[in-house]
């Protein structure tokens, strides 16, 4: 997507990261790439910058879905509990599938 400055934003792949921390993976990127490193931030503290902002923004997001959860056990609202449980377990749909070898008798 271009905004109107030019500039290509980034659709997050993952419910937690901000347009904040996609700006801050470019910044990170281009410092990574230049080949003068005198000028602005150091890679290092970019990346734990980042680092420490992702595991915040991500603890708080499991954090606000574990509280939607115990409030619809309270109410007996089951099947929303599965579809944020699902959620939750992303990795289980879009991660790598094993299929099995099957023998060719």
């Amino acid at each position: 997507m271009i905004d109107l400055d030019g500039k290509i934003n980034r659709k997050a792949r993952r419910p937690w990261i901000t347009q904040e921390m996609i700006n801050k993976m470019d910044e990170q990127r281009s410092s990574r790439m230049s080949t003068t490193q005198k000028e602005g931030k150091p890679v290092e503290d970019i990346r734990n910058e980042l680092e420490r902002a992702t595991d915040k923004t991500k603890k708080e997001y499991i954090e606000n879905i574990c509280d939607e959860i115990m409030e619809f056990q309270r109410r007996g609202h089951y099947d929303l509990i599965y579809t944020k449980t699902k959620e939750l377990s992303w990795k289980e749909y879009h991660g790598i599938q094993n299929f099995g070898i099957r023998d060719k008798y």
